[in-house]
């Protein structure tokens, strides 16, 4: 059973080792919790409905308190404090489940007529308020895409599967491999979010290097909008005009609701493995990692920590006898204080494999990197998923986590990630609290790469307070990201909680442009408003 006021699985829970206590506490103070809400009192909470429903339409709604619930918050920090605390402010006032593209068309012409807004739900994974109602005074309905979610056809010459736009990760893997296929998009929301999501978010997989990111995959499907159904053709390329597919990727739902989506496929590689290097500094760490992804070797992953991410994983991963072992081989061999640890992947033919692992570990080992084989990769693999349930596991302990991700060029690297974390760091230096920063890069490019960095702070003495830390964090780092060359969103996408952000990143003309798109297929402003642009 899904946790309905948290991430993932109610049945599974990642528990935190003694020493990774010891470790956060050690460096920002021993945390107590806040009492969590109960799912009756916030159901108790929940207002009559303003919704009434057509009679060819009462199948498909439910209005009832608990599907509310459970709609009206993402996973943004900001929401996990509000369904926590069970003071969820807006709720639908009702949930959509729709089977079919039809149907959702029918959904569309009921709101345009009854002036309803309209929010699209894929797997409810946002962490930037991409679902979350707001009250504008009209009634909202939330569209649960999780019944359009099979494999409708799959063209194996051209290697183009069509999905229903409902698909979680899972089931689109586990559909394709029954015919001998990946998509190979495994976002760490992979467990929960839907295929229809990561276009209308422009998701990015942890293995874009092989497979690109969704923008790469996105071969076509079908959009309903207000102004009807838009088909997009699969075209292997095109030169004719502006590119439509490019209007939809990261537009979340304000032009209309994705209900198929058509992507590019790969056969199943022969041979797959991840592997981890450590290096003795930062500075040969990051050159390491540049000069893999600009010789264009064949990897399919790549993630480099940085020296105090390198220390934490290492802190968090149990068995404190062989990470001893671990770190008394490293340090012999020129690793120890202030070493980085990068994880890669290779997939692919045995031959390919083969070429690039030589190739990689030939350009790490003249950065004096120290290859330590597959064991440590095995275990990040079979982890990779899981860690959105570490916010459980930390918020049962008293403390409060989140990340901020970003993209730049190389040469402004070294100090956008420098900015971030020591606005982090020092953050709530005026309340006398400390926070514990730490960043990897996650997926990289010749011209550049992302940061992704992870803040961890002791709650408040209130829900009240501890959104207030937050929101001193999260709003002064975004400032000084997008103002420093950054963008507000690699991977993540604006939701409501970027929006604020993004004219600094496109511009005057750019937001107008924007804003007129959004304007020519949805005038009165009904499909998720205040998401992407205000």
């Amino acid at each position: 059973m899904r946790r309905w006021n948290g991430w993932g699985d109610e049945g599974f829970n990642l528990a935190m080792p003694e020493q990774g206590q010891d470790f956060l506490a050690s460096r920002i103070g021993s945390g107590r919790p806040l009492a969590d809400a109960t799912l009756d009192s916030v159901c108790a909470k929940v207002p009559e409905t303003r919704l009434t429903r057509p009679a060819d339409l009462e199948s498909l709604i439910d209005t009832g308190p608990e599907a509310r619930v459970r709609h009206a918050r993402g996973q943004s920090l900001a929401d996990w404090l509000a369904m926590r605390s069970g003071e969820f402010g807006v709720f639908p006032d009702g949930v959509a489940y729709p089977t079919t593209s039809e149907e959702v068309q029918t959904l569309l012409s009921w709101a345009a007529e009854q002036h309803i807004h309209l929010i699209p739900y894929g797997g409810g994974t946002s962490v930037a308020g991409h679902i979350n109602p707001v009250d504008k005074g009209q009634p909202v309905l939330t569209v649960d895409m999780s019944r359009m979610n099979r494999l409708i056809d799959l063209d194996t010459d051209s290697q183009i599967a069509t999905f229903g736009a409902g698909t979680p990760g899972p089931l689109v893997e586990s559909q394709l491999r029954a015919h001998g296929y990946t998509l190979g998009h495994f976002p760490q929301s992979f467990e929960l979010s839907t295929v229809g999501g990561w276009v209308a978010s422009r998701s990015s997989g942890q293995q874009s290097l092989r497979y690109g990111r969704i923008e790469q995959l996105f071969a076509g499907g079908r959009v309903e909008t207000l102004k009807g159904t838009l088909n997009l053709p699969t075209i292997p390329a095109s030169s004719a005009g502006p590119d439509i597919r490019e209007m939809i990727l990261g537009s979340e739902g304000r032009i209309g609701l994705i209900t198929e989506v058509k992507v590019r496929v790969t056969p199943l590689p022969e041979h797959e493995s991840f592997h981890v290097v450590f290096f003795p500094d930062w500075e040969s760490a990051r050159t390491a990692s540049r000069l893999l992804v600009q010789n264009r070797t064949q990897l399919s992953m790549l993630r480099l920590s940085n020296a105090l991410e390198t220390e934490t994983q290492l802190a968090l991963a149990g068995h404190p006898r062989l990470i001893g072992m671990l770190e008394r081989f490293l340090s012999l061999r020129g690793a120890g204080e202030g070493k980085c640890m990068m994880t890669f992947g290779i997939t692919g033919s045995r031959l390919q494999t083969r070429n690039a692992l030589k190739e990689a570990r030939s350009i790490c080992k003249a950065q004096n990197g120290v290859y330590t084989g597959t064991r440590l990769g095995d275990k990040w693999a079979a982890k990779r998923f899981t860690m959105p349930y570490l916010r459980e596991a930390l918020w049962q302990m008293g403390y409060a986590v989140d990340t901020l991700e970003t993209a730049t060029d190389w040469d402004n690297v070294d100090n956008l990630l420098g900015l971030i974390e020591t606005s982090l760091r020092d953050g709530l230096k005026d309340q006398n609290e400390n926070t514990h920063v730490f960043t990897h890069l996650s997926h990289f490019y010749s011209q550049g790469c992302s940061i992704y960095t992870t803040y961890v702070f002791r709650v408040g003495d209130s829900y009240e307070e501890t959104l207030a830390r937050w929101q001193t964090l999260k709003t002064s780092t975004s400032e000084l990201i997008v103002n420093n060359r950054g963008t507000i969103s690699h991977q993540h996408g604006v939701g409501k909680d970027h929006a604020p952000y993004l004219p600094v990143e496109k511009g005057e003309l750019g937001m107008l442009a924007i804003r007129s798109l959004c304007s020519t297929f949805d005038p009165d402003a009904i499909l998720n408003p205040e998401t992407l642009v205000k």
